[in-house]
């Protein structure tokens, strides 16, 4: 173990809780795992708890969450997004801690006509500050099969991937005063909602509500991740992998390969948005 891997898993040790309990962090039912939190009866738990779907119509969207708080692990989900026209829709997935100062690690799927692709939108906030985000149209139709969409969350960085593939990476560079997430323990959030005043071409094109219920679908939970109540934290056993894996290089072909043929918003590269020079961490 090099120098910087055991100062992190020092760090870890100290941060995740003065008293850590090992025990493994297995792939839950819906109906066990999580709490449909909004939506009048919108979102429902199907095939005994394997399938769990979000609808949404004039009236109103829906919402779950996870019963679990977790503080660094590797989440992975399965979702079938709204198809056809589904503009003005947004499908959010996302983990995010509590209080005004927040982090948050974001997915969000902006809906469009049919036959146009999905945003794929994504950001992170540490201590309630987002604003880096990052846009891609997805190399697949992700309403005609479900596909797996995860974040990999460990004290060297953050990983967006999707079907494994990763395609952005937040690092952590606190060395540079740079704020990361490690403090404070997330949620796994998902909703799915109305927009259409900026989802889809800035809020040109409006949700049209002769195609409602919109829905989307989700399968194959999975959070090998420490678990945090009540200020104490339960790991998986072990030496889980995830906690000190980092990118090989064929994992960031991979990504610098999507990054190059379906990134369609960089905020590392808004000069107008950035005229006095760009934040630190996208120097890095």
């Amino acid at each position: 173990m090099d120098r910087s891997t055991f100062i992190l898993s020092l760090l870890f040790t100290l941060t995740v809780s003065t008293t850590t309990l090992f025990s493994p962090v297995f792939a839950g039912t819906f109906d066990t795992e999580f709490d449909i939190t909004w939506g009048d009866g919108r979102g429902k738990v199907l095939n005994n708890g394997e399938l769990l779907t979000l609808s949404l119509d004039r009236a109103s969207g829906s919402g779950f969450q996870t019963k679990k708080e977790y503080l660094f692990g590797k989440i992975d989900m399965q979702l079938k997004l709204v198809p056809g026209n589904s503009a003005g829709t947004v499908t959010a997935y996302y983990l995010k801690s509590k209080g005004d100062t927040w982090d948050e690690i974001d997915f969000e799927f902006l809906g469009n006509l049919t036959g146009d692709p999905y945003t794929m939108h994504t950001n992170v906030y540490t201590q309630g500050k987002g604003d880096r985000e990052q846009q891609f149209h997805l190399w697949f139709d992700p309403t005609a099969d479900y596909h797996t969409y995860s974040v990999l969350w460990n004290p060297h960085h953050i990983v967006f991937m999707v079907d494994d593939i990763p395609v952005r990476e937040f690092k952590n560079l606190q060395h540079m005063g740079i704020q990361y997430p490690k403090l404070q323990p997330m949620r796994l959030y998902s909703s799915l909602w109305n927009a259409d005043q900026w989802a889809t071409r800035g809020g040109l094109v409006k949700t049209d509500w002769s195609k409602a219920p919109f829905t989307a679908s989700y399968r194959n939970f999975r959070a090998d991740a420490c678990v945090s109540s009540g200020g104490r934290s339960s790991c998986p056993a072990g030496s889980p992998r995830w906690f000190s894996q980092r990118l090989d290089l064929t994992a960031e072909d991979k990504m610098r390969v999507v990054q190059r043929k379906y990134m369609i918003y960089n905020y590392c590269t808004d000069t107008k948005r950035f005229p006095q020079g760009f934040p630190k961490e996208c120097r890095h």
